[in-house]
């Protein structure tokens, strides 16, 4: 859509704010991976390789989370509202995926 609203089938939508959050902490991950490419180009301490695979460990699941929470509070409260089990059934598969 116009605004940057991106309907579903279930009728959820990726709010502006969110999505830039999401979009922020995505770019800081590819930011700590480059850096971990780097780092292996550069024969670097693999301590120090392993410490920075952790930084992109740890943003990526924060993304991870920040999705699940939103998706909680908008979409699947909507998908509850309307019937829509496919949607909460389909959910809960990436949950277990991202678990």
């Amino acid at each position: 859509m116009a605004d940057g609203t991106h309907l579903h089938s279930h009728g959820h939508y990726h709010s502006p704010e969110e999505k830039k959050k999401q979009l922020n902490r995505i770019a800081k991950a590819i930011g700590h991976l480059q850096h971990v490419k780097t780092m292996i180009e550069n024969d670097e301490d693999c301590s120090d390789v392993i410490m920075q695979l952790s930084a992109v460990n740890a943003a990526l699941r924060g993304l991870g989370k920040e999705i699940i929470k939103e998706h909680l509070g908008h979409c699947i409260v909507h998908a509850i509202e309307e019937g829509d089990i496919k949607a909460v059934e389909e959910f809960q598969e990436a949950i277990q995926k991202f678990l």
